[in-house]
Order: C-alpha cells, then sequence, then structure tokens
C-alpha cells in the first residue's frame, strides 16, 4: 500500500486519511480510465481535480499512446472552464509518473498547476515512469496513496503485470469441446462453439496488442487474424498478427488483407518471442494456435491466463486443444486457477490463471515447423 507525507512533516498518510468527495472523485476517475483503450503500451489512467470544498473541477482520461496523460487532460479541461486550480486536489488512479516520453511528466504538470494535494490508487510499477508522488511531495503537495488500490489493480491487471515482467501478459485462448477437441477426426470443425462465443472471442482479440499463430497453422488455414465487430466489419483497433516458425509464409491470402501489421519471428523460442514482442510495447499477446504452439507456452512458463471456449459437444476423436505437455502423471498435471467462469450463448468461458511452472532445457523451443498438427484453425477465422 502506497503511503505519503503530508506537507509540514506530518505523519503518513493512508487511504483512511480522506474525505467522501475524494472517494467519490476516485471512483469516477476509475469509471473514466474505462474509457481509455485496453490495447498500447500505456496503462488506463484516469483523473479528476478537485476544488477545496470538493467540486469538481476538471477531469479527464488517457486516450492512448501518444494522447495528453489523464492528469493533463484534466487540467486542460479546468482551465477550459475558467477554473482556478491553485489549491486543488488531484484524484488519480496511477501514481503520476515522473518521466519524459512521448508526453512530458505528468507530476511537473500537477506542481505548475499548483495542485496542493494528491490522492491516488496505484504506485506506478514502471520503473522508468515512477517518482511523481516524491516529486509532487518534495514540491510541497500533501500526498495520499492506496485508495481504492484494490480497483485500480483489477483495471491494470495485464498492464502492470507485464511491465512488471517485462514481456507481454500472455492470454492463451482455447475453443474445444466438451472432451477437449479442437476438430472431428476428419479435421471437420465449423462449426464447434457457437456464434456469441465467437463474438465473444472477437471482442477479445480488439483488447489485446498482438495475435499469435504457428507457420504450420497459416500454411495449412490461411487465417486472416482479424479483430470483427458483431456485426462482422473490422474492428476500430486491430491487433499485430505474429506468425511464429520458420518457414516462409506464402504470398497472398487472407494475412495480406485488412488488418495489423503481419510480423513473422522465425524462431521455435518462446522467450525470443517475447523479447520481439516486447521491444515492439507489445503488452498483451492472445496465444491461438494451433495446439502445438499452446504446449509450447505452456511448457514454457509463460502462459499467464488461460481463456477456453467449451461447448456441449461430444466427439471421442481428433486433435486435442493442447499438444503434449510432458506431463507423464497426474501430481504433474497443471492447475490453473478459475477467476470466472461465464455462459456465451449454448457455451461456456473459463477464465483462469495459469502459475508458471518450472520450464527444462527444451521447453521454451516449439517443435519443428512440420510437427505443427495442420486443419486445426483458430476458430474465429474458419
Amino acid at each position: 500500500m502506497a503511503e505519503g507525507t503530508g506537507t509540514g512533516g506530518s505523519a503518513p498518510r493512508g487511504p483512511g486519511d480522506v474525505t467522501p468527495a475524494e472517494l467519490a472523485a476516485m471512483d469516477r476517475a476509475l469509471a473514466l480510465a474505462r474509457r481509455g483503450p485496453a490495447h498500447g503500451p500505456n496503462p488506463r489512467v484516469g483523473c479528476v481535480l478537485l476544488d477545496a470544498a470538493g467540486r469538481t473541477l476538471g477531469e479527464g482520461w488517457h486516450e492512448g499512446a501518444g494522447t495528453p496523460h489523464a492528469e493533463v487532460a484534466a487540467i486542460a479541461a479546468a482551465r477550459a472552464s475558467g477554473a482556478d486550480l491553485a489549491g486543488a486536489t488531484a484524484v488519480v488512479t496511477l501514481e503520476p509518473c515522473a518521466h519524459t516520453g512521448r508526453t512530458g511528466p505528468c507530476a511537473e504538470a500537477l506542481v505548475r498547476a499548483g495542485v496542493a494535494r494528491l490522492v491516488y490508487a496505484l504506485d506506478d510499477p514502471n520503473p522508468a515512469a515512477a517518482g511523481g508522488a516524491a516529486r509532487l511531495r518534495a514540491a510541497g503537495v500533501d500526498v495520499v496513496g492506496g485508495v481504492r488500490a484494490e480497483a485500480a489493480g483489477d483495471l491494470l491487471r495485464v498492464w502492470a503485470a507485464a511491465v512488471r515482467a517485462g514481456r507481454p501478459f500472455v492470454t492463451l485462448k482455447l475453443a474445444a469441446s466438451l472432451d477437449g477437441r479442437v476438430a472431428a477426426a476428419d479435421g471437420s470443425a465449423r462449426w464447434i462453439t457457437s456464434a456469441e462465443a465467437r463474438a465473444h472471442a472477437h471482442a477479445l482479440r480488439a483488447e489485446v496488442d498482438a495475435i499469435a499463430v504457428g507457420t504450420g497453422t497459416v500454411l495449412a488455414d490461411d487465417p486472416a487474424l482479424t479483430a470483427r465487430t458483431a456485426e462482422g466489419t473490422l474492428a476500430p483497433h486491430q491487433p499485430l498478427r505474429v506468425v511464429v516458425g520458420r518457414r516462409a509464409l506464402p504470398d497472398g491470402g487472407r494475412l495480406a488483407g485488412p488488418g495489423g501489421e503481419v510480423v513473422h519471428l522465425p524462431t521455435h523460442d518462446v522467450d525470443e518471442v517475447l523479447a520481439a514482442l516486447a521491444a515492439r510495447e507489445v503488452r498483451h499477446l492472445l496465444v491461438e494456435g494451433g495446439p502445438t504452439l499452446a504446449a509450447a507456452f505452456l511448457r514454457a512458463g509463460r502462459v499467464d491466463e488461460v481463456v477456453a471456449y467449451v461447448a456441449p459437444v461430444l466427439l471421442g476423436a481428433g486433435p486435442a486443444a493442447v499438444a503434449d505437455l510432458g506431463v507423464a502423471t497426474i501430481g504433474a498435471a497443471l492447475r490453473l486457477a478459475p477467476r470466472a467462469v461465464e455462459r456465451v450463448g449454448p457455451d461456456v468461458v473459463v477464465i483462469a490463471d495459469a502459475p508458471g511452472r518450472t520450464p527444462g532445457p527444451a521447453d521454451h523451443q516449439t517443435p519443428a515447423d512440420d510437427q505443427v498438427r495442420a486443419g486445426v484453425r483458430t476458430e474465429e477465422d474458419r
């Protein structure tokens, strides 16, 4: 829990040292933060500026990389209305940044605006940006941290985990029958899950920075790897389309059509994939297929969560959703921690945290491309 010290050498200030108006402002700031994009390198942040009586002077949120940060947007809105910010309180969902990136440091903007008090939810986990609370405290600003920290942590769960790990947060998406098959014995698979489940999965695609499949999947199935709306049109945000494997990609095909940039990573090393994507500021990677690529990420201990769509269908034979994990006994099974179970049309989606495992020497390598199962398409691209 973050705590600040008040001006004049007062005792440490924690989340109990806030007014009802500040708590209400933090709830509003969290709602504003949710208006920002879930994708992109920057966190979703909201800010509300209050006067001494607890009235709102201005509010703002971050609309994505390269746009004003929430604090700067709130200051601009307050000034546009003619408000005097001297002595104001800034209520922010994340510690104001203290570095210059695409934009200037928010901590300095608050100091220049005359803000006298800062109430924030979470410390910034990014070492390059952290330190704003200390900068404001040094300028004589009263600082209180840890307010609505749990709610803010839920909002920034993926982004914060990626920043702390120094690699993209990895979501493994599976879509299978009740007995764990992704296709029938003859390779047919259209459709195992329902239209509602596929629409839900497209909404997930629209929130991530990148989608990854293996070259075997591309060569066998010619997927588009796009995010689409409920109406079937391209979503405003299209993630990077990442293809993992050493074989060359074919000319033309659906990957040459509209959608995100295609990134071919000619490697079988999971950590090389993640490092290359981290260099592109990818915070959230969705691994979709096929079963061999899914198993490679799981064996390497690089899956953070699993989103599994399960249809009430029994096949009895056909390729499994995940290839060999090297599990020889039930005691070695990879056990997940369910976070949510939702009904989606006739199907069920299980969202579970995947605790890391200790990988073996070969676990960071995906199998050779010619071992990737053909004819197993990503569910949304059939």
